[in-house]
């Protein structure tokens, strides 16, 4: 090269690397993800099934590592504190319930202040994401809360009753001690049963020690909590299919993300919903049978004691999103928008909660 041309190139070169594209550094992210509740419960199974595999495989793609802290069954959250775990930046994924958290999700519960809509999960679940979607107060709600709302939506199947005794009309309520979760300690009001706050970690032990005679509670946990030793008596009322939280990231955290790394998180999201979801479907069924051969008897509850069930309740949704309006926040819109969502996707409530 003449001494004219390696001038011009050691000009050029500055504007050159200016110029060239950019390429993307590779990182090892490291991510502590929690839940309460013990992997045995299919909500928290999801993480390792679908979500890390993806989360994995995406940003792999991108030359990037990734490893993860699994911190379940109380190892760093108890039930109903993931939230503030990560919020605290203790976790930076959790999944965060609002079944457990009322207060802070308080707009999250609508689908608990609203039984006998729909026994259909995926719906529910649709709909939910959608709300969130579309409804600024829904995801508001984590904001104020220091997280991000990435999806994954919790679904609860279809909830029953399991009880130590036979239930052949409501009057066999009357008395009993029922233990129920959250907001689901409403749907008691009006059946003469006594209403006790309990989550799955716990039931087995208090049926077993009689602090209550049964519990509200779902086909797919009662089955590998094996309640059905201890409530033997399972009488599906249908009061529905229920939405308890989302995976949540600190916001701090996820906001310090490149644009392509959030991606492949909302990734594993979308694949852990949907790998939720679809075993939850196949679950059910096979619950309810392998409790039966194990010595459970399983009744349906006749339309006219449902009926009964629904019409003798407190409408505790208006009261609900009364009081969230006055909070300022928009619990009204959020209910009327969930129930017409339902009711145009097919379900046929029992009672149209946002109409009284």
């Amino acid at each position: 090269m003449t001494l004219k041309r390696l001038t011009l190139a050691t000009a050029l070169a500055p504007l050159l690397a200016l110029t060239a594209p950019m390429t993307a550094s590779a990182d090892d992210f490291n991510v502590t993800i929690v839940a309460g509740h013990p992997p045995v419960f299919r909500w928290v199974r999801m993480m390792p099934e679908a979500f890390i595999p993806t989360v994995t495989a995406e940003l792999t793609k991108l030359g990037h590592t990734v490893t993860f802290s699994e911190q379940y069954g109380g190892a760093l959250a108890k039930v109903g504190d993931e939230l503030e775990a990560v919020e605290a930046g203790l976790a930076e994924i959790g999944a965060c319930s609002s079944l457990f958290d009322p207060a802070k999700l308080a707009v999250q519960n609508v689908t608990y202040y609203t039984p006998f809509v729909s026994s259909d999960v995926r719906l529910v679940g649709n709909v939910v994401n959608d709300l969130h979607a579309n409804l600024p107060a829904m995801t508001e709600a984590y904001a104020e809360n220091g997280v991000v709302y990435i999806g994954a939506p919790i679904t609860i199947d279809d909830y029953l009753v399991m009880s130590n005794f036979p239930i052949n009309s409501l009057a066999d309520l009357q008395g009993r001690k029922i233990a129920a979760p959250g907001a689901a300690i409403n749907w008691l009001s009006g059946t003469g049963a006594v209403g006790v706050a309990g989550n799955l970690t716990t039931y087995y032990n208090e049926i077993k020690t009689g602090v209550y005679n049964g519990v509200i509670v779902f086909a797919s946990a009662a089955l590998p909590g094996k309640l059905y030793e201890v409530a033997p008596h399972i009488t599906r009322f249908g009061l529905g299919a229920q939405y308890s939280g989302s995976l949540c990231a600190n916001k701090d955290w996820w906001d310090g993300l490149p644009a392509e790394v959030r991606t492949a998180f909302l990734a594993g999201s979308a694949a852990a919903q949907d790998w939720y979801t679809t075993d939850l479907e196949n679950a059910v069924t096979g619950a309810l049978a392998k409790m039966a051969e194990a010595g459970a008897t399983v009744t349906e509850a006749p339309d006219d004691m449902r009926q009964a069930w629904a019409d003798g309740m407190d409408n505790a949704a208006k009261k609900w999103a009364t009081e969230l309006d006055a909070q300022g926040k928009p619990a009204s819109e959020i209910l009327k928008t969930y129930m017409d969502a339902m009711r145009a996707a097919g379900a046929k409530p029992l009672r149209n909660w946002d109409q009284e």
